[in-house]
């Protein structure tokens, strides 16, 4: 099968890129993982998180974000005296911080998902030229989503965070025209075709 580069060097990548990037989410529990995984990675790379990803799990009682929004000074310690977490307490206080924003969100849409795909009629969007890896690290529907979240009080969510959340949730199809994923998620769920800004 022919996949995206990025994802070839090593095999809990390509199975992330095979499984789960660019596949449409509409599970809360989901949305607010990879959410928090972008907050952790900041300034670092996806292939860390992926390996650590199992440890985040566990200090973050498998991304229970009602859990998390009770977290108290104590959690924090206990994070980040945890072999193998990122030891950054400014990331760690925004996870628990985020959570209680997630949860305002989810008592006003119902869900964190109807929200974000409220974006985009709920349809992935293929840009014209991304195919080709033409891919820009942000643009207006990301600068637009966080704004609003920032507007809520989240933080370590700016527009290139965000569009990257937004390819790993499926609102942007950036698979390459080359890899086998682009057309079958293009087939199985809504998607509209537009030209990006």
């Amino acid at each position: 099968m022919e996949r995206c580069e990025w994802c070839l060097c090593n095999e809990k990548m390509t199975r992330y890129h095979d499984e789960e990037w660019g596949v449409p989410l509409h599970d809360d529990r989901g949305q607010f993982e990879f959410l928090m995984m972008e907050v952790m990675q900041c300034g670092l790379n996806w292939n860390m998180m992926l390996q650590k990803r199992e440890i985040f799990r566990a200090c973050f009682d498998g991304f229970d974000y009602d859990k998390i929004a009770a977290y108290g000074e104590a959690d924090v310690e206990r994070i980040l005296a945890c072999d193998g977490m990122i030891r950054s307490c400014r990331k760690v206080e925004a996870v628990i911080q985020n959570a209680g924003h997630f949860q305002e969100i989810r008592a006003e849409f119902g869900s964190f998902s109807r929200f974000l795909w409220n974006f985009t009629d709920g349809k992935s969007i293929l840009y014209a030229g991304h195919q080709k890896g033409r891919i820009p690290a942000k643009n207006e529907l990301s600068d637009r989503i966080s704004r609003e979240l920032k507007g809520r009080g989240f933080r370590y969510l700016g527009p290139v965070t965000v569009y990257s959340h937004l390819q790993a949730c499926g609102v942007i199809n950036d698979h390459l025209e080359s890899c086998a994923r682009r057309q079958e998620i293009a087939e199985r769920y809504p998607t509209v075709r537009k030209r990006d800004r």
